[in-house]
């Protein structure tokens, strides 16, 4: 069929998410969905395919959260149009074993000769995985379908109310006339709360160094001297970045020991680096994943938040509550997945008649109509599990406080070398149970919560849960307890960090910190210690950008939302009172933002991190052959987006 006219389309922001609207356009052009020719204008100041936070020059320091087998920018499943060229990460590192791609670097080669499918790749490895397969998606271009890649930020989109379409405004000055546009903008700087606003100017003041939460990438860590003292707000995953640059990054080691996990590694010190002192809320780094050759346990399986539950949960619409009917089924698989890996692997720690007593007691008060089921659960298990090993979740999620409780001491250590030895202590025992991997009872549990993660990311999706639930319940402490748990990073890091904790090289504040500047100087302070606060001339936010997009310092979204193009989402609290969300308010897929007025503006889609209002945990990569519809809805989503263009 010959094509006579071109509709014209701007992806605004060239990361995975926007190359992932790119193929899904190819894809089903070439499939035949097409009555035009297509031209794809791809907007971004980064590198296509890689983006901003992918950038192949990064240090290799800078490791992803998930193994080789877990990514992927290419759909496996669920979509009707077939894939033009490319594939998943873990078989282009098979490829590439085997037929190197000209543009690997002499880094990208040797990280590759050593990289498993149950290994962390590097960022910068991955972002050359996305590069190679926006040039493999480029070479295949179907008949009828053009590109022109804008390496520039646009400020503006503009609706062009005589075509239908939109104009989009570059930095540069350069106007795009297009027909539709997507907004896959991904990370994007943000605005600092009030408190991070004073203690920037309280900083300047008195010629201190402060840096906000950033990107790692993008940081000159070098302005932070050898040998003195260093703040760093945040024990997340953005803190091991923080760490692998002053420690190794300035040319120390990491040596074998010989020793179980926890203690397997010596830290031989470079003397370039400063003295770290951590800080968060808990009082303690996330947890470390464990050690596993699938993302999620091989012999966990959940029987209580099952398919039928979930239909029955999506069934009653927009009236489910998160505490009322879905965290009793998680719970029930949780413990499951604890006590069944305790018998299988300590069988002398439980009494024989547990499991089945267990299992019949899971099964009853499912519907909340039973108040004495947590005692009967709390009776049962102190007969049949030896003292010390009955599962605490609320002690996982706060351990500085179960290890105080089990000592049978006050919540105040002495001395900060007191909190540095019950932190070193949690680090080890947690390296140790990585190590075990599925013969851990406790990272078992914790893999229940992640599978069960995953399934509660659909129902959210799906609009499942009231919006008092999702604020009050899911984001209000779910959230908050289950990343600390299940969203650690490579079990590698945690045991670094104990080697870094023994050289003296990373000390810690304490839960609930309270950083000031006082005298000059930053301070912080933990009510749990009972010495003298920390002070430095030197602070870290050890935090990505916040993800909210009113307090986002990107120009465009900023112009969007001023001319009422797009809004926040608001949503009603439990006391009825409106609280305007972190993301865009969007309609049904494909997600349209809504305007001022609450119309979905056709022609206009938004993928990705700005959806977060609307799907929970978006930032996470793709997932191949994933096992749950979450792993890989974002696929889905620009599945969706490309045929509505399309059509």
């Amino acid at each position: 069929m010959e094509l006579t006219s071109v509709q014209t389309v701007a992806i605004v922001g060239a990361g995975p998410r926007g190359t992932s609207v790119m193929e899904r356009l190819l894809a089903h052009h070439a499939a035949g969905h097409r009555t035009r020719a297509l031209h794809i204008h791809l907007i971004d100041p980064f590198p296509p395919g890689a983006g901003h936070v992918w950038r192949t020059e990064q240090s290799r320091l800078y490791l992803m959260n998930t193994q080789s087998f877990f990514p992927t920018l290419i759909p496996d499943q669920g979509v009707s149009a077939p894939a033009l060229a490319a594939c998943s990460f873990n078989q282009w590192r098979e490829i590439q074993q085997h037929t190197p791609w000209e543009r690997l670097s002499g880094g990208d080669k040797a990280e590759l000769a050593v990289l498993g499918a149950a290994n962390f790749p590097s960022r910068a490895l991955y972002g050359r995985y996305l590069s190679w397969c926006f040039e493999q998606l480029t070479a295949t271009l179907p008949d009828g379908v053009s590109l022109t890649v804008h390496p520039a930020e646009a400020k503006r989109v503009v609706r062009d109310h005589s075509s239908g379409g939109f104009t989009v405004v570059l930095v540069s000055g350069e106007s795009l006339a297009v027909d539709q546009v997507v907004l896959a903008l991904g990370h994007v700087e943000s605005k600092l709360s009030l408190a991070q606003q004073q203690l920037r100017a309280e900083a300047r003041e008195h010629g201190l160094t402060y840096l906000p939460p950033a990107v790692p990438n993008d940081v000159d860590w070098d302005q932070l001297p050898a040998r003195e003292t260093v703040l760093v707000r945040g024990m997340g995953l953005n803190f091991f970045d923080v760490l692998g640059q002053l420690t190794q990054g300035r040319g120390g080691t990491f040596e074998a020991t010989g020793k179980p996990a926890g203690e397997a590694l010596r830290y031989v010190a470079s003397g370039r680096e400063p003295v770290i002192v951590g800080a968060s809320r808990r009082g303690t780094p996330y947890r470390a994943k464990a050690e596993l050759a699938s993302y999620y346990p091989a012999s966990v399986s959940l029987r209580f938040l099952c398919e039928d539950a979930v239909a029955s949960i999506r069934a009653m619409g927009a009236t489910a509550g998160f505490d009322h009917d879905i965290w009793p089924l998680l719970y029930r698989d949780t413990l499951w997945a604890y006590y069944t890996t305790l018998a299988r692997t300590r069988p002398d720690t439980v009494s024989a008649p547990l499991l089945p007593a267990l299992d019949a007691l899971l099964h009853v008060g499912l519907d909340g109509g039973d108040p004495g089921w947590q005692s009967r659960l709390t009776e049962l298990l102190g007969k049949g599990v030896q003292d010390g090993l009955v599962l605490d979740l609320e002690g996982l999620a706060r351990p500085l406080a179960a290890h105080r409780l089990r000592a049978g001491a006050g919540h105040r250590f002495a001395t900060h070398a007191d909190m540095d030895t019950a932190v070193l202590e949690y680090l080890c025992a947690d390296a140790a149970g990585s190590a075990l991997g599925e013969d851990d009872p406790t990272k078992m549990a914790i893999g229940a919560l992640n599978a069960g993660r995953a399934v509660i990311k659909s129902l959210v999706a799906d609009r499942g849960i009231t919006q008092s639930s999702w604020l009050g319940e899911l984001r209000g402490w779910f959230e908050g307890f289950v990343e600390g748990l299940a969203s650690g990073p490579p079990a590698i890091r945690v045991e670094q960090l104990a080697a870094l904790v023994r050289a003296g090289v990373v000390h810690f504040v304490g839960p609930d910190p309270v950083f000031r500047v006082q005298h000059g100087v930053f301070t912080a302070v933990s009510p749990w210690v009972a010495d003298a606060p920390w002070e430095a001339k030197h602070l870290v936010e050890a935090l990505a950008p916040a993800n909210n997009v009113q307090g986002s310092a990107s120009t465009l979204l900023a112009n969007l939302l001023a001319e009422g193009a797009v809004r926040p989402r608001m949503m009603m609290a439990s006391d009825g009172g409106p609280v305007v969300t972190s993301g865009l308010d969007v309609s049904a897929p494909p997600y349209r933002p809504l305007d001022g007025t609450g119309a979905p503006v056709q022609g206009m889609y938004v993928l990705g991190l700005q959806l977060s209002s609307t799907q929970w945990g978006t930032a996470i990569a793709a997932e191949a052959s994933a096992q749950y519809r979450s792993g890989y809805s974002t696929l889905l989503d620009a599945d969706a987006i490309a045929v509505d263009i399309l059509d």
